[in-house]
């Protein structure tokens, strides 16, 4: 073989390599109860959940609690699987955090109570939703 064709064949056995250990690190959505038992056997890697935050029968986002430093705060959140858990987040209430249409947390439970988020990721309503357009002229 020559040696051109050894090292098109070592690059290609290295992208089969890396692309094998990416879709094991690959994570899926998870429900609250999930990552409990993930804490319960040890594991302490992050997850995603992904949920809504709790509201009221009238739409109204309830239990956002912010320290009074205004560097961290905590929510309550709905998953899935309708579970409701208290969330902690170290940072500040990103923008529009009350508007979310859905939210996604990527942390894991610190205790049996309470679940650590890492990181937040929102959908928040669009701008550009389709509204009732009127008949201009037609």
């Amino acid at each position: 073989m020559k040696k051109g064709h050894l090292i098109g064949l070592g690059i290609i056995a290295v992208a089969i390599v890396i692309i094998i250990t990416s879709i094991g690190d690959a994570s899926t959505y998870e429900s609250f109860q999930t990552a409990k038992a993930m804490k319960l056997r040890g594991e302490e890697k992050p997850i995603h959940v992904v949920g809504e935050l709790k509201k009221s029968m009238t739409g109204i986002v309830e239990g956002i609690e912010v320290n009074p430093d205004k560097t961290s705060f905590y929510f309550v959140m709905v998953d899935s699987d309708g579970t409701e858990q208290k969330v902690f987040y170290n940072e500040p209430v990103p923008a529009d955090f009350a508007r979310a249409e859905q939210v996604v947390v990527i942390g894991a439970y610190k205790t049996d109570e309470l679940f650590v988020a890492d990181k937040i990721l929102m959908k928040c309503p669009s701008k550009y939703q389709e509204t009732e357009v009127s008949n201009a002229g037609i």
